[in-house]
């Protein structure tokens, strides 16, 4: 049994008939968009029993539409490391002033308008935003955000989250499931996201975080989340999503082991 990460690598595999499970990610939809490329992944599924597993069910749909009958489509999404659970979340931790954070790849579709959303609530200093992340595209920082360069998980865990007031994204790229917001959840820290596919189908707009259209829309859901109840509603809301339908690495191991059961047993597509 094969067991690949991303459709594009699966491509390669040889013609013989051993069962596929293949992992997806957001930007593995972007690949369904090149010519020929769905008629050369079905052609590599043809005789072998296969398993597409997006790590988000908003991609379920597009797959079961270009592959469905060759494969089954069973989104399995990643799990979360349980030191993340365990960060303790009180009023009493929260730091003040507000501390928001952001943790991302540094490009300008990743960042979208976190900079010029962001310059009129934050850079008066009554509230601060901590960027974390390594610098893959040329971008100037804004003196008044606090930029920290790449973070280990095992610093955003025993420094940043515990005291933070949430997680900010507004990003515009390809996402798929993003691992840092599942992290933040199990963190029980609220989520403020740009409306996209890949953050509403992990944040419930007003129960787990908050998902913005427009400057006021952010501007609203900062405020909000700074009033120490809903904060902590919120982020308790996001924590029980987080461990119910994700889990930790334990319960994604379980479920793809699931999945080779049932690819062994299944017979091959023609």
């Amino acid at each position: 049994l094969y067991h690949v990460n991303w459709l594009q690598c699966a491509l390669p595999l040889p013609p013989n008939g051993k069962p596929a499970l293949i992992t997806v990610l957001g930007n593995d939809m972007r690949l369904l968009l090149l010519p020929m490329m769905r008629a050369a992944l079905r052609r590599t599924m043809r005789g072998r029993s296969v398993a597409i597993c997006p790590n988000a069910s908003w991609m379920e749909a597009p797959l079961r539409e270009a592959f469905g009958d060759r494969a089954a489509i069973t989104p399995v999404p990643f799990g979360i490391d349980p030191r993340w659970y365990a960060i303790p979340r009180s009023v009493e931790t929260l730091q003040r002033p507000p501390r928001w954070l952001a943790a991302t790849r540094l490009t300008v579709n990743k960042l979208g308008p976190l900079f010029e959303w962001s310059e009129p609530l934050f850079r008066d200093g009554r509230r601060e935003l901590h960027l974390f992340g390594p610098m893959q595209e040329q971008l100037d920082i804004p003196p008044w955000v606090h930029y920290h360069g790449s973070a280990t998980p095992a610093q955003l865990v025993n420094e940043w989250f515990p005291g933070a007031q949430g997680l900010v994204t507004l990003s515009r790229h390809a996402e798929g499931r993003p691992q840092v917001m599942l992290e933040a959840m199990a963190s029980a820290l609220p989520i403020v996201a740009s409306r996209m596919p890949a953050h509403a189908d992990i944040v419930a707009d007003g129960v787990t975080g908050s998902l913005c259209d427009t400057p006021q829309d952010y501007a609203n859901s900062l405020a909000s989340l700074e009033d120490p109840a809903t904060h902590l509603r919120m982020g308790t809301a996001a924590r029980a999503w987080a461990a119910r339908e994700i889990g930790t690495w334990d319960d994604c191991a379980a479920r793809y082991t699931s999945i080779y059961r049932q690819l062994l047993e299944r017979p091959a597509h023609g």
